[in-house]
């Protein structure tokens, strides 16, 4: 495989497209990569960024589209005009990019479509996945209304040909969570399920990092509920049961919520508390009725058993610098070699948001420097990669995947 990154906080959208396209196929050193991965924030048009790429790139395809901000190994931004691209080239592999639309309409029948549009091949290693993640922007009557994983997953599965893990991102472009634009390998478009299929003579190992913990050992239980609303919990309005477990009001005022979380535990319900076993998800913000709460996902259900969940800075460091390590340890016992990394980042995971003194991103960057392993990635609204069994969506996580080859 040769990899090649380029990076760029170029005001200029056009030019920006041209710079991250241009440094990446040079940083490869090639002139035809396979494709082009590229994120620009939305600061940036993003369509004039894409005409940039495509200066540079001609026919190849691009994929990609808005992100909070770009990881490399020698920048982390979320601020000004933050943009990236990658480009590859490898022998002995194949690729298939394909793209289901209106996901606003019908999450499930989009990953069906998706699933049935790839050739099968008893050696694809990996389908990597882009979804639009906004169906609604906020407005001053509502929080924002989120496109939900678990119904594009589930239609996606049941299609898919052949037993591939499937990891990826739900696309955000900035933190007031407006609308997303994506990259379709030869078009522009939103509301888009975009898919790459990868297969060949190499191997993918991936990581989740995690970072929260209860606030106490009591589960609640969802009473009332409708879609991505949560009505209420313990038979109480659902934020002001929020207000008492977690002592005040002052969460209500963050949009998305960043102290908190709800947690579902996977694994034994009163084993000691392992952060592997749980997934959390997002509060998007409280209701205009101020009494319910809006969620990034829509996967909890009433009946269902739940924790409140704190953000834990150091945790979330740990976690980083444990998972990390953990996957070059076991591509070294396979006797293969790291060709490079991408990091898909949670957008609340960086410092502005989860208020913690250094970048837990820096800590994937400094394990990939010392290595001298190219590293590309990206802030997102979610991560999506296998998790218990099944691929998911998940929230307030960092998924950090390795390419490796013989």
């Amino acid at each position: 495989m040769k990899i090649g990154i380029g990076y760029s906080n170029n005001p200029n959208s056009f030019e920006s497209g041209k710079r991250v396209a241009q440094t990446a196929i040079k940083n490869a050193g090639v002139d035809s990569p396979d494709f082009y991965m590229a994120f620009c924030h939305s600061s940036l048009n993003a369509k004039d960024f894409y005409r940039g790429v495509k200066e540079i790139a001609g026919r190849i395809p691009v994929i990609g589209g808005s992100a909070i901000g770009i990881i490399t190994n020698d920048n982390l931004s979320y601020r000004d005009c933050p943009a990236g691209a990658l480009a590859l080239q490898a022998e002995n592999i194949s690729i298939q990019i394909q793209s289901a639309e209106d996901i606003d309409k019908d999450l499930y029948a989009a990953g069906k479509k998706l699933g049935r549009s790839f050739s099968p091949s008893v050696d694809s290693q990996i389908l990597f996945l882009l979804y639009d993640s906004i169906f609604q922007a906020p407005t001053p009557e509502s929080p924002p209304i989120m496109n939900a994983s678990p119904q594009l997953l589930a239609g996606l599965e049941e299609c898919m040909k052949q037993d591939v893990p499937i990891l990826g991102a739900g696309l955000l472009g900035d933190y007031d969570f407006g609308s997303t634009v994506q990259f379709c390998g030869n078009r522009v478009d939103s509301q888009q399920a975009l898919g790459l299929m990868m297969s060949g003579d190499f191997a993918v190992y991936h990581a989740v990092m995690h970072g929260c913990t209860p606030i106490d050992g009591e589960y609640l239980t969802i009473t009332k509920k409708e879609g991505p609303f949560i009505y209420e919990i313990n038979g109480m309005p659902a934020s002001e049961l929020i207000d008492e477990v977690y002592g005040g009001t002052e969460w209500r005022k963050q949009v998305p919520v960043s102290s908190l979380t709800i947690g579902v535990n996977k694994g034994e319900k009163f084993a000691d508390f392992t952060e592997e076993n749980y997934v959390n998800r997002l509060i998007t913000g409280v209701l205009p009725d101020g009494k319910g709460i809006c969620m990034f996902e829509s996967d909890l259900d009433e009946g269902m058993e739940i924790q409140m969940m704190l953000r834990d800075g150091i945790r979330m460091i740990e976690s980083v610098e444990i998972n990390t390590r953990k996957i070059f340890d076991q591509v070294d016992a396979d006797n293969k070699t790291p060709c490079f990394g991408i990091y898909i980042d949670c957008g609340g995971r960086a410092s502005l948001i989860s208020h913690t003194i250094t970048e837990e991103a820096a800590g994937v960057q400094q394990m990939f420097n010392m290595r001298d392993i190219p590293l590309f990635g990206f802030y997102s609204g979610v991560e999506i990669a296998p998790f218990r069994g099944r691929s998911r969506g998940l929230d307030w996580t960092g998924v950090l995947i390795v390419f490796a080859q013989k």
